[in-house]
Formats: C-alpha cells, structure tokens, sequence
C-alpha cells in the first residue's frame, strides 16, 4: 500500500470517528456554550458542562442547550407578529432548520391545516433542541 493510499485511509477513518462519536458536534457545542456565557474560568466551565452533559446521556433530559423556553418563544413570536395563534407548516420547518434540528418532524399536530400553534412549536423545539444538543450518539 503505498504511502498516499494510508494517509487517505487514515483520514476516513479519523472522520468516521469523529462522525460516530459527534466529537465535532460536541466541541462546537462546548465552544458556543463558553462564548455565549464568557465565563471567569473556561476550563472549570467546560468540565462542568461535560459533567452536565454526561448526566443529561444518564437521565435522558437536561441537555446544555443554549437556547431557553424564552428563545424559542422569541423566534416564535416573530413568526407570528400580529398575534394570530398559529404559523404555517412552512414558517415551522424553516424556524427549525434555523435552530439547528434536523431532521424536521413534519407529521406534527395542525400540520395538515397549515397551522402550527405554539404549544406544538414549543415541544418539537425542545425535542429537537434536547437531541441536537446531546452531541452522543443516542443508544
């Protein structure tokens, strides 16, 4: 095998395993978490935020997740600036996109009259945001 042919083999399976164990997933996710909190000490942040995350796999809830009930009523609002109670299946799947879930359940409550509601918003943006933010792979 020449010495070309290892070093390619040797990459696929570096990104492999990066793949398998969301090793990208995680540092993004630990790098977000520390620039959005800044906080005094970055390493004890980091521990502990690998503590929680490790905690969250045992529990199966809990995940570290930037974004809050407030964030996701924020981004919901703005969809439906005049109050309407609903958005369109079409407003939902771009609003999780935008959120980093994917995939997007598209089969949710008001979805085959075009009229997603908030409390259904809220849920699918939680269940998203739980397994978007886990960065293991599930079991």
């Amino acid at each position: 095998m020449s010495s070309t042919a290892s070093t390619v083999g040797r990459d696929v399976e570096a990104r492999e395993y990066l793949e398998q164990h969301r090793v990208l997933e995680l540092f993004n996710n630990m790098t977000s978490q520390l620039i959005y909190n800044r906080p005094e000490n970055p390493k004890k942040y980091m521990i502990d935020l690998l503590e929680k995350l490790q905690r969250s796999r045992a529990t199966k809830h809990d995940y570290p997740c930037l974004f809050d009930d407030t964030n996701i009523q924020s981004v919901y609002n703005m969809l439906d600036p005049t109050n309407r109670g609903f958005i369109t299946l079409q407003q939902y799947k771009e609003a999780m996109d935008t959120l980093g879930i994917s995939p997007v359940n598209e089969k949710v409550e008001g979805a085959s009259e075009d009229k997603i509601n908030f409390d259904t918003f809220l849920s699918q943006a939680r269940s998203g945001l739980s397994k978007a933010s886990a960065t293991f792979q599930a079991s």
